[in-house]
């Protein structure tokens, strides 16, 4: 009997040995590193700490193909097939997501629930300060003559309203002085003549005085003139206004004419903000709204103003739409062409569905945010937007209050788990299952790289292209077809290239578009 079970034990040891020796002339190189890539044994149920390992499925195809393994494999192109584990697809609805929890954690995922909110949103221009054109002034005498004796010689000098700028000869204007003061003289002197004498005596004092008031002679000189009853030679001409003198053509001793512009003076007690506003803001600008102004030159202080006036025009190269800002200006401290900041806060009146900025992904055909379902599963969303503040942005349809929406590594979910195969299926009929990338024509990829070669017979280019991340693809160097042949017409092999790609059918990858760049980026193999 002892004899029997030592005989059996022997050749059981042998048969395993035997086994084993055969099993090891038969692993390969390349068997070995996918052995390698197996789940570990379990571990003994009396080690502290351990976790039971997941049980392995199957493995599936790297690039989409409908195609599994019990074992580890390469496919064609040598990309290792990937491996799928028990649980991993469990309760996963048509055209969701599911991502491990252990990845969810890694890539740093947040989430925060869709909720109702007033859009506060600040509207941002630039502009620029500018004289007020209501309050520049320009002194023209309106009579011949010359320029006797400057009082103010320099531009930029400040002057108040009344304080002599020149003085100037007239023959004109000596002569309109002698027919005031002969006049005034013949009215005492005629006043005891008849009623008619005086009367056209007064009447010619009266147009000889109002020919002085018409050529700007201040009341002060023609009261003095009537009171000193002689003809001045020259009279002193005075600023109409108070200001800074922004322009001076006039010269001592030169002649000028009539309406000739010898004084610009400008009123900079109150200036305008011309500032470029956006095409897109401008529905929520409004004249008499209150605005806050930065100016550069005195970053300490904030300046207030009113909005006045929006002009009918848009700029076309920068699609933005002047407005007029009118604002105070003690000091004078603004100064014209002074560069400004205008900051504009405005608001919605009611309360509307919002997501944070950063729920949303962009396409640019259409606006997708990504909703949690549970622990690692994820519904792609295709919203409509309205109306946003520098925080958040209104959703009109696609989502309902409350729902947790994916604020954070919301890209890197498209890129772990191809978010444009579960995209596909909005274009699908109403109740189908989404189809798989690499299944469906409607789901393109990108991907940069060089263009190694043209095949002008076969209709196919050679290109090495980085990593693939809708697909999973690393970089490497394979084959595809072209849509068209003229996609290749003016770029030649060796050329940094973008590409954006489609399966035409299972194994079968067709670039719809092509574009020359400006380097070769990083392959990454």
């Amino acid at each position: 009997m002892r004899f029997g079970y030592l005989a059996a034990l022997s050749v059981a040891l042998l048969a395993a040995g035997g086994g084993y020796w055969l099993g090891k002339t038969r692993v390969g190189a390349g068997d070995t590193a996918r052995m390698a890539a197996t789940p570990a044994a379990a571990p003994v149920a009396g080690d502290a700490g351990a976790q039971k390992p997941r049980k392995l499925l199957y493995y599936r195809n790297p690039m989409g193909l409908a195609d599994t393994s019990p074992t580890p494999k390469k496919d064609s192109m040598g990309m290792d097939y990937i491996a799928v584990y028990e649980g991993e697809d469990d309760g996963v609805a048509a055209g969701e997501l599911k991502i491990s929890t252990e990845k969810v954690q890694k890539l740093g995922v947040k989430t925060e629930p869709a909720a109702l909110r007033e859009l506060a949103r600040r509207v941002r221009a630039s502009g620029r300060v500018e004289i007020d054109e209501r309050r520049l002034h320009n002194v023209a005498p309106k009579f011949e003559g010359w320029v006797e004796r400057l009082h103010v010689n320099a531009t930029g000098q400040p002057v108040a309203k009344g304080q002599p700028l020149f003085e100037v000869y007239s023959p004109e204007l000596v002569s309109a002085q002698r027919e005031y003061l002969v006049a005034a003289k013949g009215v005492v002197a005629l006043k005891d003549a008849g009623a008619e004498m005086q009367t056209g005596m007064r009447q010619l004092a009266e147009a000889s005085l109002v020919r002085l008031r018409n050529w700007d002679i201040s009341e002060e000189q023609i009261k003095a003139l009537a009171a000193g009853g002689e003809a001045k030679r020259t009279l002193s001409f005075r600023s109409p206004v108070g200001g800074v003198v922004l322009e001076k053509k006039a010269v001592a001793g030169m002649r000028f004419m009539p309406g000739e512009m010898l004084y610009q003076i400008a009123d900079l007690s109150s200036v305008w903000v011309l500032a470029d506003v956006f095409e897109r803001d401008i529905a929520l600008v409004k004249p008499g709204q209150k605005v806050r102004l930065a100016i550069s030159a005195y970053p300490e202080k904030s300046f207030a103003g009113t909005i006045a006036y929006i002009y009918p025009r848009l700029t076309a190269e920068t699609r933005t739409i002047p407005v007029r800002i009118e604002l105070a200006n003690p000091g004078g401290l603004l100064k014209p062409a002074m560069y400004a900041s205008v900051e504009l806060a405005v608001g919605a009146a009611d309360r509307v569905l919002t997501v944070p900025v950063s729920a949303v992904i962009d396409s640019g055909t259409r606006q997708i945010v990504l909703v949690e379902k549970g622990a690692g599963r994820f519904e792609p969303r295709e919203v409509k937007l309205g109306a946003r503040s520098d925080d958040y942005v209104e959703v009109r349809e696609g989502i309902r209050d409350g729902e947790p929406v994916v604020v954070a590594a919301n890209f890197l979910i498209d890129a772990e788990s191809n978010l444009k195969a579960a995209l596909g299926g909005f274009t699908a009929a109403a109740g189908s299952v989404p189809q798989a990338a690499g299944k469906s024509g409607l789901v393109s990829h990108q991907a940069a790289g060089t263009l190694d070669a043209i095949d002008a017979k076969a209709g196919s280019v050679t290109v090495t292209h980085g990593p693939v991340a809708s697909l999973k693809w690393p970089g490497m160097t394979m084959d595809f077809m072209l849509a068209n042949p003229a996609l290749t017409e003016k770029i030649k092999p060796g050329s940094a290239i973008a590409i954006e790609f489609v399966e035409r059918k299972p194994g079968e990858w067709v670039i719809i578009r092509m574009d020359a760049t400006a380097s070769v980026p990083h392959q990454g193999h």
